[in-house]
């Protein structure tokens, strides 16, 4: 995979950046979680310190090809200058008379936020012409590409695979980074090597167990996935949530586990509730003994620490998607277990972005104290169910 040492003395030289800045935001556009932005300050800075002229894109929701202020990534420009400290300004448009104007303006090592990518219908267009058109005007703009948005190269879209068609083209440090670390899961893990897989769905995670249930020497399962599979056992499961059509499926994971020597390990007590509230009354019960009107939100006690030791003595331990509603107090000390023995342990352990990286930083771990922390949910789960990227293919030689 290219490096950015691959495009030679860039002082003077225009270079356009994909980040990923799809940071959740409140009800007030103030952003509540920076992660995003501040993984993206070693690629920016390197770039500036070398004395390029930089244009970064990036996107922001889906605002499904059409220009809406509500996803303009003006509160990004603001947080962007704040960390970096120096202005960075945002142009009106991407590929529009502002853009070109901000960038011929930009003096050697400064910044220029691009709006949303994705308010050009061709960015994600699945049309390959109407990509490679948008990827031909982004291209006009600079003398190279870096690729720096972890969590979109999972996607064929104009600013993140055409374009390194078009230009000298390299992985910026967090795209790199992001790949080293992952293949240590993928490729001769050390060993012990545990994978905590939580979220709602199980569908969402069928690739991910099917790969890694190869791999793997533990499966620990949480979140709302773990009742389709308490379900697979013959449970009740009350009003837990469900996939139905996924049943199946996961007796099949629980047989194919055994047969493989997999520790395929599953909640042995829950935390219920009579409904979905932050003020619900949390109640503990066996994970074989959920009332037929309560539904589950959060692994039990019991389960916490049998989880927690099976990370202990671990070698690898990856982690995608929280335990638990870890948003409700009552109901995240099964995540916050998970995040504590993770923190803890002398394994190189891997959290795998989207929520899991929301709950580290929202519940308060030192991110520091985690191997790495991936930006990009989709991104890293690809990577583990051992797709081609196409975002990262188009970067090798």
């Amino acid at each position: 995979m290219r490096t950015i040492d691959s495009l030679g003395d860039l002082a003077g030289k225009t270079v356009f950046v994909r980040s990923d800045f799809n940071v959740p935001l409140d009800a007030d556009r103030s952003i509540t979680d920076d992660g995003r932005i501040r993984a993206a300050l070693p690629t920016l800075k390197r770039l500036l310190a070398a004395g390029a002229k930089v244009a970064v894109a990036a996107h922001l929701g889906r605002p499904k090809g059409k220009v809406n202020p509500d996803f303009s990534l003006a509160p990004v420009a603001a947080r962007l200058s704040e960390l970096l400290g120096e202005d960075v300004a945002l142009a009106s448009d991407t590929v529009g008379e502002d853009a070109k104007a901000k960038i011929a303006a930009l003096k050697n090592g400064q910044a220029v936020l691009l709006e949303n990518v994705r308010f050009d219908a061709r960015e994600d267009s699945k049309v390959d012409a109407d990509r490679e058109s948008l990827a031909q005007e982004y291209a006009a703009l600079a003398d190279a590409f870096v690729s720096d948005g972890f969590g979109v190269v999972h996607r064929k879209q104009a600013s993140v695979y055409d374009i390194a068609k078009l230009l000298p083209s390299a992985a910026g440090e967090l795209v790199f980074k992001e790949i080293d670390s992952l293949s240590r899961a993928t490729q001769n893990p050390e060993r012990p090597y545990t994978v905590v897989l939580g979220g709602s769905k199980v569908s969402d995670k069928l690739g991910v167990i099917d790969n890694l249930i190869e791999v793997a020497d533990r499966l620990l399962i949480g979140g709302g996935m773990a009742y389709t599979f308490l379900k697979a056992q013959g449970y009740e499961i009350g009003t837990s949530l469900l996939e139905a059509d996924q049943v199946d499926a996961a007796a099949g994971y629980l047989a194919k586990a055994a047969a493989k020597g997999v520790s395929l390990m599953l909640p042995t007590d829950v935390v219920i509730a009579p409904k979905f509230a932050a003020d619900a009354p949390a109640t503990v019960v066996a994970a074989d003994a959920i009332p037929s009107d309560q539904m589950g939100l959060d692994i039990g006690p019991e389960t916490s620490a049998a989880y927690a030791d099976a990370i202990s003595d671990s070698k690898t331990i990856v982690w995608n998607g929280p335990v638990g509603v870890f948003e409700f107090e009552a109901f995240a000390n099964g995540t916050k277990a998970i995040a504590q023995a993770m923190q803890d342990g002398e394994g190189f352990s891997i959290v795998g972005g989207g929520d899991s990286a929301a709950a580290v930083r929202n519940l308060g771990f030192d991110e520091s104290k985690f191997s790495h922390i991936s930006t990009g949910g989709g991104a890293s789960l690809e990577f583990l169910e051992g797709k081609v990227l196409p975002g990262i293919a188009v970067l090798e030689d």
